[in-house]
């Protein structure tokens, strides 16, 4: 039996295309991929997130066993600010990428990746050991929507207060009041768009679903799935845990190393494999590829130079704005050079691409 998320009735009037996405019913699209894409890039995008995973974290040791468990400098957050990270194994595979929140002092907020819930919440619980902290995975009671697009703070304007849209990137507010219901609301992004992430109690998310597109219906708000997400955020290079990061793929390889500070005090798990990464240079490396030939590059394809394997695809699609076939692609880093011709398997056929700088697409500030 698939899970659904307490928006399910609600985008089922939408007639919305459903699909297992890791044991959830999902809307992979609404309308089509193509539309929502371009909605959330030229307008708005209301996408229900239900599926991720929130943990808390609280308690007199909550700082120093986040230190010890996350890649970045935990340290460097103050009340009302949000930090990406990444949890790794002692080897420097990726356990998830994440988000931290500090509410207040020894006061966390995790958002984690839906398909690792259950690991995540055992891999804290395994490592809390002597530590005086609350871990308390908040998953099922709490809803989450994600509002993307440049008219996002335009929109919000009408059924939440200044405080919100004067947000700045990576703050969020603990207690919002969006449509007469209180929230957590944050201004981070999974598109390469602005936009928020509203945080709610789950029987709250059908009233804020329709308040917002209610609002936002006339200036172009539209429900949007899975399928447009996916193409966004590949567009901007923003990483899918399964697919650019996985236990064999470190945060360095899969090109989130600003997130990884070897040079924190504190010893977390995976840094001295990371270090080790770090000064030597990983071995394989996150590029672009863009198709020379007609072909579509898509994940696990093989990459080659001449004869050789160099690596795989981990993301590959018909960019929706460049209207170009690329893809992302772990090769090894050797071969990682900028204009550099390889040839993609696809089925049968060996065709030409070359490697290309990303991010794909960045929205004019």
């Amino acid at each position: 039996m698939l899970k659904r998320t307490p928006l399910f009735h609600a985008y089922e009037t939408f007639g919305a295309k459903t699909i297992d996405f890791g044991g959830w019913e999902l809307p992979v699209q609404f309308s089509s991929i193509k539309e929502e894409h371009e909605a959330v890039r030229t307008k708005a995008g209301l996408f229900d997130v239900s599926h991720m995973g929130e943990v808390e974290v609280k308690g007199q040791d909550a700082l120093p066993f986040l230190q010890r468990l996350l890649t970045n400098d935990v340290s460097k957050l103050t009340d009302g600010k949000a930090l990406y990270t990444a949890m790794c194994y002692e080897d420097g595979g990726t356990v998830d990428d994440l988000l931290v929140y500090q509410k207040e002092k020894n006061d966390y907020l995790l958002v984690i990746n839906a398909s690792n819930i259950e690991k995540d919440v055992d891999w804290l619980f395994k490592h809390q050991g002597e530590d005086d902290v609350l871990i308390k995975n908040m998953s099922d009671q709490t809803a989450l929507l994600a509002f993307q697009g440049p008219l996002a703070a335009d929109i919000i304007k009408e059924v939440a207060d200044e405080e919100v849209t004067s947000l700045k990137p990576f703050t969020f507010l603990s207690k919002a009041v969006i449509a007469n219901k209180e929230v957590l609301v944050s201004r981070t992004g999974y598109t390469g768009e602005d936009g928020f992430e509203i945080y709610c109690q789950s029987e709250d998310a059908v009233h804020l679903w329709s308040a917002l597109l209610e609002a936002g219906q006339p200036k172009g708000l539209i429900p949007c799935g899975l399928g447009a997400r996916d193409t966004l955020r590949f567009e901007a290079r923003l990483p899918l845990y399964g697919q650019e990061l996985t236990k064999e793929i470190s945060p360095l390889e899969g090109g989130i190393g600003f997130a990884v500070k070897t040079d924190k005090e504190a010893d977390f798990i995976g840094k001295a494999a990371l270090k080790k990464q770090k000064e030597e240079g990983p071995k394989r490396k996150l590029v672009g590829i863009e198709m020379i030939d007609k072909g579509i590059p898509r994940t696990d394809y093989p990459v080659f130079a001449g004869e050789k394997q160099i690596g795989v695809v981990t993301t590959g699609t018909q960019s929706p704005t460049l209207k170009k076939n690329v893809g992302l692609a772990l090769i090894e880093s050797s071969e990682a050079k900028l204009g550099a011709e390889v040839e993609v398997q696809v089925r049968k056929k060996r065709l030409k691409a070359k490697i290309v700088a990303t991010p794909f697409y960045k929205r004019a500030k």
